[in-house]
């Protein structure tokens, strides 16, 4: 028996789920969520989603909780609805920093919302580049972590070339070597390190630069920009005690809190390149710095394999 696929699109990225749609040749299902007076939320579709094989699209992004939410009634909606199967489409899991007790007394809120996506009636979650990869096994259902290291490394690649000596790619902190690692290496290119000591949430002190950027280019790798404090302060160190030429910065998901627009505004860096799992906040200043590189076709094959039952790990190469 063949299952209709549908997509729905919650309201945290209607963009991406758009180009979704697109790509897989389909239209969003008739659906609207919007807030009761109190700031409830109501949820309609209007559309039968019986026996169809569903995939909400929702970041998890700022309101992360309105969009959490959201995210869970929808599941909880087309459960009750009879879909055949629902796959949540989350481009940015949030809460995913708060992975394990760092200190006494902390929640591991990651494990919480695994729960709570789990609990809604998801059959499946769809996401990329989570912050800590172990948040795969806070799931009892499956779970496919696609790696948008291979956008950001094919881009540079058609720009600056695969093997080229003038580029170094550089981790911004210790905890991101193996990510970054990965993605030097797809490009051919040497890794350098920036070593620093974190005091405080969202503060950074950079201490020292492991790896030879004198008179190179560099390109800045991580999974995630929040305040953009640590991005702008390796960039300053590489520039003022490295000696590198243009930096260049790239991550996956562009949190883009304040004041993060107006750091990178007055850094080093010269481009950032996001993928666009997060919009631009939409009441932050418009930066000619900050750039995006769509997830749109990644995510439309990814889902077209599920729905086929075909395997999609060629994507993760």
């Amino acid at each position: 028996m063949s299952h209709e696929i549908k997509l729905i699109a919650g309201n945290s990225n209607p963009a991406l789920a758009l180009g979704i749609a697109k790509r897989l040749g389909v239209k969003l299902a008739d659906a609207l969520v919007k807030p009761f007076a109190d700031g409830e939320l109501s949820v309609s579709i209007y559309e039968t989603v019986r026996g169809a094989d569903i995939y909400i699209i929702q970041s998890t992004c700022k309101p992360v909780n309105d969009n959490l939410m959201e995210l869970l009634i929808l599941i909880d909606a087309c459960r009750r609805a009879s879909a055949w199967r629902i796959t949540a489409v989350v481009p940015y899991f949030g809460y995913a920093r708060q992975d394990r007790k760092a200190k006494a007394r902390d929640p591991i809120s990651a494990k919480l919302v695994a729960n709570l996506i789990t609990e809604a009636g998801a059959d499946r979650v769809l996401t990329m580049d989570l912050h800590a990869s172990q948040i795969q096994g806070f799931f009892d259902i499956p779970v496919d972590n696609l790696l948008a290291g291979r956008l950001l490394s094919d881009f540079y690649a058609e720009h600056f070339g695969r093997n080229n000596p003038d580029f170094v790619v550089v981790s911004p902190d210790v905890g991101s070597v193996s990510r970054a690692r990965n993605f030097a290496h797809s490009l051919g290119m040497n890794l350098a390190i920036v070593d620093k000591r974190r005091e405080e949430a969202n503060k950074s002190e950079v201490m020292n630069i492991i790896g030879d950027v004198k008179g190179k280019n560099v390109i800045l790798f991580d999974d995630m920009v929040d305040t953009a404090g640590s991005l702008c302060g390796a960039a300053k160190a590489l520039k003022e005690i490295g000696g590198a030429n243009d930096i260049y910065a790239c991550a996956t998901h562009g949190v883009l809190s304040s004041p993060a627009i107006e750091r990178i505004e007055e850094s080093y860096i010269k481009i950032l390149r996001l993928v666009d799992t997060i919009p631009y906040p939409a009441n932050a200043p418009k930066s000619a710095k900050v750039q995006y590189i769509s997830a749109d076709e990644m995510l439309a094959e990814s889902i077209n394999r599920i729905h086929d039952e075909v395997s999609i790990s060629p994507l993760f190469r």
